[in-house]
């Protein structure tokens, strides 16, 4: 266990599906207090109670991270709800699937706003309360898509993630002064509800590619967010990690049959 999450307050952007629900779950089971940010009330309710379920603090609040105000209003209701912030975890994401002949200049603004332009948002809105704690940690949902691989039809969420790391590299110097430290985690292909509607005969597909003959799971990126977020990793700042099972290494498709 890391205890040095215990206590802390986690401010987990799109929390509420996916990814960003296994990250609250996570964390609320290291005894952080957990505030999601999500679009959907029924989804964001819904996994609030689960962590409540098992014994841990959890909250929501209806926010659009890819605006100002909003992303000021979530940070205000997270110090009002739980006294301040000392964890940000920018997740939110989209990832609309359209190839560049047919993506239209609002395809394109959507998803880098929602992807990118939040993390910036969260990040400025998050520092008054680092710097009142003395610390604070963030770390970022990035993908492999975009920085190591590409893939049809995500070339606008591919450049937001790419988008994402290059913004990382900087604020890991600006947010230095406020001894706080953000970091990158890198996703191969998770098992989440929207993989899981695509068939077993889909996901086995995908599985076979990896070397480690499974898809990730939300978990896997789940802890290793949990370690950037903790005392031990204070010393680790504007760094990323791949958390693919090995999907990102073989050469070609005939590599995988030699395992």
């Amino acid at each position: 266990m890391l205890s040095s999450i215990a206590g802390k307050t986690v401010l987990v952007t799109g929390g509420s599906k996916g990814i960003g629900r296994g990250i609250a779950r996570v964390f609320g089971a290291q005894g952080a207090k957990v505030m999601i940010a999500a679009r959907d009330e029924k989804a964001a309710k819904q996994t609030v109670e689960e962590i409540q379920k098992r014994g841990a603090t959890a909250a929501y609040h209806l926010a659009d991270v890819a605006h100002w105000d909003s992303v000021l209003e979530l940070a205000k209701a997270t110090e009002n709800v739980f006294g301040g912030i000392d964890i940000l975890c920018a997740n939110a994401g989209i990832f609309p699937q359209k190839k560049i002949t047919d993506l239209t200049e609002q395809d394109w603004d959507n998803v880098l706003a929602t992807n990118l332009k939040s993390t910036f948002l969260c990040t400025k809105a998050c520092i008054p309360y680092f710097e009142k704690a003395g610390k604070g940690r963030v770390i970022v949902t990035s993908s492999i898509t975009g920085p190591v691989t590409g893939y049809p039809g995500w070339s606008h969420y591919g450049a937001s993630k790419a988008g994402q790391l290059g913004f990382l590299k900087t604020a890991a110097m600006e947010l230095a002064r406020y001894n706080t430290t953000i970091n990158a985690v890198m996703p191969g292909n998770i098992l989440t509800e929207g993989l899981e509607s695509l068939g077993e005969t889909y996901m086995a597909r995908m599985a076979s590619a990896i070397p480690l003959k499974r898809l990730g799971t939300v978990e896997d990126i789940a802890n290793a967010a949990l370690f950037f977020a903790s005392d031990e990793a204070g010393y680790i700042t504007g760094q990323q990690i791949i958390v693919d099972g090995g999907q990102t290494l073989p050469e070609s498709l005939d590599a995988i049959t030699e395992i």
